[in-house]
């Protein structure tokens, strides 16, 4: 049965099954397969996909010109100044390892409390946290203004006997991001190996069946096979919640280890990992409906998994603002001149209608969320989930603009002001994390078919 065909007859399903939102737990294990692998080893790619393709490669371009006139001009291209020394940079920096964080930390939690309908999502949150995380890698390494040099950041043996400054907030970033990238390419790669071994036995062509039976490592499918999988993939993600807990931890310090005011907050750490959770499953909501559209996967991501996924974006929005709420009260109680006064800049300075529309997308936009209507629209969830990842950005750039534009000494206020090539690094990367997507998704199972499987088991009816 075509993929396509299956669709219909995956929808109209026995009703009260035990989980609705997953309509493939209806189908046959065929049916299931043929819908995710199809696409991929029996159709060329369609014309949305070649859209896509090209305006996300000359977003690619984009990119690579700016990093060419960084790299020949220097940082002075930038609108950075001798006061507000951190930009664009150093704000996509956090904003992109926050979307790859929550990639990982969530599927890991889904994971480990057992939520069955993490099996049309994982994939994409775990692919997401690999190339966002890959991207987020570069903005440090383009801010040194000698980048030539980032591998100075590691402790190799060299003739001048030269070690890494361990108090420096760029060392710690070095070490998060190697890592975390690491352990993230291996958690995605071991929830993939039974799907490559299905790709590898569907495969209709010598080269298909050899690319993805080296991949495959050798899978067969044993009992063995299977239970040594699952204590490593447990086992992973048991290790996946605290590591992204201290990588995103070692971002807000990054600025909390700072004498800034507005900066030097024990609540930065907690509040940068809960900022990441929710800027993550924005992104997740955002990557599920392009799929599920582009890919007509309709029978397998339902308005259901949205639901569920609204759910958790409206807890951390309350967070979210009790964090904000936390930082005004702080200010206030501790009575610091300067941190008055920046609580103050940053409803009535220069950058306040941007500080309003962050509160406005981070904190009252997803209290739409409360409603079943709304959680179960999924225009509408989209809709919050890139009204909240807008949000989120300006929260990073904010946090970085009032308070080195705002400081102790008043004769270093200056504003910044972003230049062509600010804007450029900006949406560039953009366009190179939908490139490196649209290369995965016509590669790999967008979603995971032994999983899916696992569910139709679980309801004897495969």
């Amino acid at each position: 049965m075509s993929a396509i065909a299956s669709a219909p007859a995956i929808a109209s399903a026995p009703t009260n099954p035990a989980h609705p939102w997953i309509a493939a737990e209806h189908a046959s294990y065929g049916e299931v397969t043929a819908l995710v692998a199809d696409p991929i080893l029996l159709r060329t790619a369609g014309r949305r996909w070649w859209i896509a393709f090209g305006v996300s490669g000359l977003f690619v371009v984009v990119t690579l010109v700016a990093i060419y006139v960084l790299f020949t001009e220097g940082i002075g291209v930038w609108g950075v100044n001798s006061t507000v020394v951190w930009g664009y940079a150093i704000a996509s920096y956090v904003w992109w390892i926050a979307i790859g964080s929550g990639g990982t930390l969530i599927s890991a939690m889904l994971l480990i409390t057992r939520q069955r309908w993490r099996a049309s999502v994982n994939r994409f949150a775990e692919t997401m946290t690999v190339f966002a995380v890959s991207i987020s890698g570069l903005f440090p390494i383009l801010h040194l203004g000698r980048p030539q040099y980032f591998y100075w950041l590691a402790p190799y043996p060299n003739t001048m006997l030269l070690w890494p400054q361990w108090r420096s907030a760029l060392v710690w970033d070095f070490w998060a991001i190697l890592s975390y990238l690491l352990f993230s390419i291996l958690f995605l790669y071991v929830g993939l190996l039974p799907d490559l071994a299905t790709m590898r036995d569907r495969a209709t062509t010598a080269f298909g069946q050899a690319f993805y039976g080296a991949f495959a490592l050798g899978w067969r499918g044993s009992a063995h096979h299977w239970r040594c999988y699952e204590t490593l993939q447990i086992t992973l993600a048991a290790l996946a919640v605290p590591l992204v807990v201290s990588v995103h931890s070692i971002v807000g310090l990054d600025f909390a280890a700072s004498l800034m005011p507005g900066w030097q907050e024990t609540i930065f750490p907690p509040y940068f990992v809960v900022g990441a959770l929710f800027s993550g499953f924005a992104s997740v909501i955002i990557l599920t409906a392009l799929v599920r559209w582009g890919l007509r996967l309709e029978a397998i991501i339902t308005v259901h998994h949205f639901d569920a996924m609204a759910k958790i974006l409206l807890l951390a929005s309350i967070v979210m603002t009790c964090s904000y709420a936390t930082e005004w009260f702080m200010a206030w109680y501790a009575g610091a001149p300067a941190d008055r006064s920046l609580v103050t800049f940053l409803f009535t300075g220069s950058s306040a209608p941007l500080y309003r529309t962050q509160l406005l997308f981070n904190c009252v936009l997803p209290q739409m969320l409360w409603f079943a209507v709304v959680r179960r629209n999924v225009s509408f969830v989209v809709l919050i989930a890139i009204g909240i990842n807008i949000g989120m950005w300006l929260e990073r750039i904010l946090i970085i603009w009032n308070t080195l534009s705002h400081g102790y000494a008043v004769s270093l206020w200056r504003l910044f002001y972003p230049t062509l090539w600010d804007w450029a690094l900006l949406f560039g990367p953009v366009g190179l994390f939908v490139f490196f997507f649209l290369c995965f998704v016509r590669l790999i199972p967008a979603v995971p078919m032994n999983e899916l499987r696992k569910l139709c088991r679980e309801e004897h009816v495969a």
